[in-house]
Order: structure tokens, then sequence, then C-alpha cells
């Protein structure tokens, strides 16, 4: 038996992993692995909030990802990997919940105008949309999750759960664990134009990039606008380029070096733009190799993921026969 506390964090299948992901949470996830229980699963019904109008690529993606995760450092015999609607569990959580909690909170939450704003191209007037906090408490407190790592911006959400656990614990008793934020400082990393990245604005660097693409895409990012010459001093503060260059190169005199002769206009945005994609693909090979290794053998992909959501069933059915008892549902 563990004495380990458990972490509980999850990605929605909604596309290829890029360089935000693995500086956001991967590389996270990974690293928490050596000190937490971690319960890590693909968020298929999440996905469902904005993407149930075309589900096509939902399945393909949620296993691409666990490949991912795994030429990541995502070690399945140390972590439990699953997929969140192999749990059924987690669907009756969440009704339950749905019970009890007041519409305001949940149109409080600031993503919910936030995105309804930002994807006019969908319709998000829906419930699942409205509801995403309290699925999002479900698949927490199922696992009894102690901690749950998030960024400066992730704290509102977590902070929302907190309430919703300690709102069904005073009707029911201490059933539910109430979750503590992990915080963890994540890079802001811009897209390749300078906005903000996303798959739809094509403007990431996948995780599945190979070498050339690194190089093409590296090419055309935004730098200075000022600076149209190689001889004119640039800008380094905000400039993308060495953001990335932060973020990925681990030669600190080399981007010192580079930073520097920018600031004084004696380099050009090829060079600063060759060693990045250089630095890139050096982070990135590793993580390929091992891709490789898991995608020569796509079965044991889903084999690790259909395991995982076994052992992930077992423990979400005792906390339902735990939570039936307190809500006095039993014939």
């Amino acid at each position: 038996m563990t004495t380990r506390p458990r972490v509980v964090s999850g990605m929605r299948p909604t596309g290829q992993l890029h360089l935000g992901h693995l500086v956001g949470a991967l590389k996270n996830w990974a690293a928490l692995q050596e000190q937490y229980e971690c319960f890590y699963f693909v968020a298929d019904w999440h996905a469902l909030t904005s993407d149930y109008a075309d589900t096509s690529g939902i399945a393909g993606y949620a296993l691409e990802n666990v490949a991912d995760w795994i030429a990541g450092g995502i070690d399945p015999e140390r972590s439990t990997i699953f997929v969140q609607s192999l749990v059924p569990e987690h669907a009756e959580l969440y009704l339950l919940l749905s019970m009890v909690i007041p519409t305001p909170w949940l149109e409080r939450v600031p993503t919910y105008k936030e995105q309804q704003a930002q994807l006019t191209e969908k319709d998000l007037s829906t419930i699942g949309f409205l509801g995403y906090p309290l699925l999002q408490t479900a698949d927490i407190a199922m696992y009894d999750g102690r901690c749950v790592p998030v960024g400066d911006d992730q704290v509102p959400h977590l902070e929302l759960s907190r309430e919703v656990v300690r709102r069904f614990n005073q009707l029911y008793g201490d059933v539910l664990v109430e979750p503590q934020p992990l915080l963890t400082p994540v890079p802001r990393l811009p897209g390749l134009d300078n906005r903000k990245m996303s798959k739809s604005y094509g403007n990431t660097i996948d995780l599945t990039d190979g070498s050339e693409a690194v190089v093409k895409k590296v090419r055309q990012m935004y730098t200075d606008p000022k600076r149209v010459r190689a001889d004119i001093p640039g800008t380094v503060e905000g400039n993308p380029v060495f953001i990335y260059h932060d973020a990925f190169n681990p030669d600190v005199a080399e981007v010192d070096d580079l930073k520097a002769r920018y600031r004084a206009g004696t380099v050009g945005d090829v060079e600063v733009k060759t060693k990045l994609a250089a630095a890139i693909n050096a982070m990135l090979e590793p993580m390929r190799e091992r891709r490789r290794e898991v995608m020569a053998r796509p079965d044991h992909v889903r084999e690790i993921a259909v395991e995982g959501s076994r052992k992930a069933r077992a423990i979400a059915q005792a906390t339902m026969e735990r939570v039936r008892d307190a809500v006095k549902l039993r014939y």
C-alpha cells in the first residue's frame, strides 16, 4: 500500500501535442513521479465539451497523446495512465455533484465566458460545457487526489473544485478529499507568430515534428519587427526566438552571447534561428526515438491505456461505494 500522496492530472485529446504541452505539463508530470503516486488520464469526455460536433479524431489522438507521454518520460510502471471514458464512475460522480452545485458557481468560472467569446465558431451553450468544472472535480476527487499540478492561471479553477468538495462534504459527511494546488512554474511560450500558441492558429512546433519541419518552422518565427537588417540593434525582451532559446537551449553561454550580439546589432536572425532549431532538435531527438519504439507496437499503447483504466476503475468503484453510502442511495 502506497503512502505517497496522489497527483491527478489529464489532457484533452484534441490534436497533436506541441512544445507548449511539453513545458506546461509533460516535463512536470515526469518529475512528479519521483515523489507522488501519479494518475494521468486522457480527458476524452472533456474533449467533447467543445468538439462534440466532430468526434472522429478523439480516439486516435488519445493513443497518439499517450505515446507522447511515454516518450516524454511518463513510466506506465510508475504512473497510472488511463482513459476517462473507460471509467464510467466519473460520470456518476459528476452527476451527483451537479445535483448540489448552484449554476452561478459555474457561470463565474473565468474561462466559461472567455472561451465562448473566443470560440465563436462553436456552440458552447451546452450543459456539458457549463459543467466542465464539475467533471474536472469528479476526475480529481475520484482518486482522493491530494495534489493537482497547476500554473498560476489555473488556481481559480481548482479553487472551485475545492468549494464543490466542501459543499458535498457539508451535505453528506466527510466523503471526498479536498484537493490542494501543486503550484508549478510554467514558462509562458508564445506561438511562432507571437500570438497565443494554438493548433487552430497553426503556430506550434509539435512533438511529432521531424528535424526538417522544426528548422522550417523556426525560420518562420516572429522576431523584432523593427529590425529590418542584421546591423540594427534588436530587442531581446519579449522576442519569441529568445523566449524559446531560454526554454530549450541548455547552452547558457551561447544564449547570452546571442542576446548580447542581437542587442548590439552584430548577429543576424538566420544565425539566431539556426542555433535555436539545433537546440530544439537536440532536445526532441531522444523523445522521437522513444516514440518510434512505442509506436512500433501500437497495440501496446492501447494495452497500457486499457490496463491503466482497469486499475483506475477499481479505485473509482471503491470511491463510489463510499459516495453512495454517504448519499444513502442503497436498496
